[in-house]
């Protein structure tokens, strides 16, 4: 039972220190609009979005009138499109993406997620016709995200889909060159994807989730830096501690939030998502986090340590405070959301390869780096293939959302707006690993996945 007062004491973080509900993701199930009609599925899909989340957007707005509690962002995921599109057999399933589109734009939502693919062990033809519609799909919309899950630590890593998204993010930076490359920022390729994450650009709803399910993602970079400037001369075991107590209380204000919105929306109640989303703005960053702990920049080392103890930190303190977190949970580094990021990058100190072990002990993984736009498919491939192995045989979520801004190279930076940001374009290692996604076929499962 959740007791109000509890989270009143939160209330005054809000103004100061950037508190807020990121996100409420409605979940819709689409299966049974699936037909062997496109025409007709896409007209059912529009029918069941604009019906059940008519009121999504409204009723989250006296939520946030009701309990002073900003909530950023209406969002909703969907079945995978693939699933869909199998029914209809279509080669193109652009005209899901317009109607996907179509609804999110009558409901009024932030984003709609869910224009994906779960080949991890095989592809069929459903998920081939939308795996080569994302380009057009992205570029053509507006509000629409996609995700394609390539692996996992029970199948292994399909390399025939890892060389085939290589492609994929090239022809997404090149179909919408004149806007900065912005189609790869919605766009993440995944490793053990999640079926109930609420956060873009990764988010749909799994086989496994009810007719329609409210999931909440919560945000609080800014609440726990300003906890830990409290404590100058702390240990790293009282900094923990601290961490554990933040993220309780923004826990228990994101099951509230949730609460309430399945309540007035008729809905299933799901999960809460803590995790540290950080944004652009001034105090709002993960990579501010790490240097209140005693890292003179993000980057440097010590960092992957720090971001271990605060990734731990953060769940063990939400796990406390509600009985169903889920989704991805720990702490994001999507290097043009967050200022701290964004300035470890430019002198040079935060790179490619940090980054990447940086993956190994937080949620996510390689996520909102530019690159230049002369990097090779097959290099984008091979840095997808190493960030899901890394997921593959550490048993955790890793997902890669890289983006090749045609035009731009190294020194040059980038603007995407927003929650998104901008960038500086990064260095990219430039040996070639052409052969080693040539060979396509399957990396095995690793021994960790006979756990039955």
């Amino acid at each position: 039972m959740i007791n109000f007062n509890e989270v009143n004491e939160t209330i005054q973080m809000i103004d100061n220190q950037h508190l807020d509900v990121r996100t409420v993701t409605m979940g819709i199930s689409l299966y049974d609009c699936a037909d062997s009609s496109a025409e007709k599925a896409c007209t059912r899909i529009y029918d069941k979005i604009c019906k059940r989340a008519e009121h999504l957007v409204s009723k989250c707005e006296n939520i946030e009138k009701s309990y002073g509690i900003p909530i950023v962002n209406k969002r909703i995921s969907v079945t995978p499109i693939a699933h869909i599109a199998s029914a209809s057999r279509v080669n193109d399933a652009t005209c899901f993406a317009v109607a996907l589109e179509k609804a999110a734009q009558e409901v009024g939502v932030n984003f709609l997620g869910g224009f994906s693919a779960l080949v991890h062990k095989g592809i069929t033809p459903g998920d081939a016709a939308l795996i080569r519609s994302i380009p057009e799909a992205l570029a053509t919309t507006e509000h629409i995200c996609s995700s394609v899950n390539i692996g996992s630590t029970k199948a292994g890593i399909n390399m025939d889909a890892v060389k085939e998204m290589g492609l994929i993010v090239r022809q997404c930076a090149e179909k919408t060159a004149d806007r900065e490359s912005i189609g790869c920022a919605k766009l993440v390729v995944f490793c053990n994807a999640v079926e109930d994450n609420p956060f873009m650009a990764g988010a749909f709803l799994g086989c496994g989730e009810g007719d329609c399910v409210i999931n909440v993602g919560v945000s609080g970079p800014g609440v726990v830096k300003c906890a830990l400037e409290k404590m100058p001369d702390a240990s790293l075991g009282e900094l923990a501690e601290e961490i554990k107590k933040t993220a309780f209380k923004i826990t228990r204000m994101g099951q509230l939030v949730a609460t309430q919105a399945a309540k007035v929306l008729d809905a299933q109640f799901g999960i809460v998502d803590l995790s540290l989303a950080p944004t652009p703005t001034m105090g709002d960053s993960v990579a501010h986090i790490l240097e209140e702990m005693g890292l003179s920049t993000c980057g440097g080392p010590g960092t992957t340590a720090a971001l271990a103890m605060l990734n731990d930190a953060v769940k063990k303190g939400g796990v406390m405070a509600s009985s169903y977190v889920g989704g991805l949970s720990g702490a994001f580094i999507p290097v043009s959301e967050d200022i701290g990021m964004i300035n470890a990058a430019e002198a040079g100190i935060l790179t490619l390869e940090k980054l990447e072990a940086m993956t190994c002990v937080c949620s996510v993984g390689l996520d909102m780096i530019a690159v230049p736009g002369s990097t090779s498919a097959e290099t984008i491939s091979g840095i997808i293939a190493d960030e899901a192995a890394i997921g593959m045989v550490n048993s955790k979520t890793t997902a890669v959302r890289i983006i090749p801004v045609i035009g731009k190279n190294v020194g040059d930076r980038v603007c995407f707006g927003g929650l998104l940001g901008e960038a500086p374009i990064m260095p990219v290692n430039s040996a070639s690993c052409e052969k080693f996604i040539s060979r396509a076929g399957r990396i095995p499962a690793p021994l960790q996945s006979l756990k039955n």
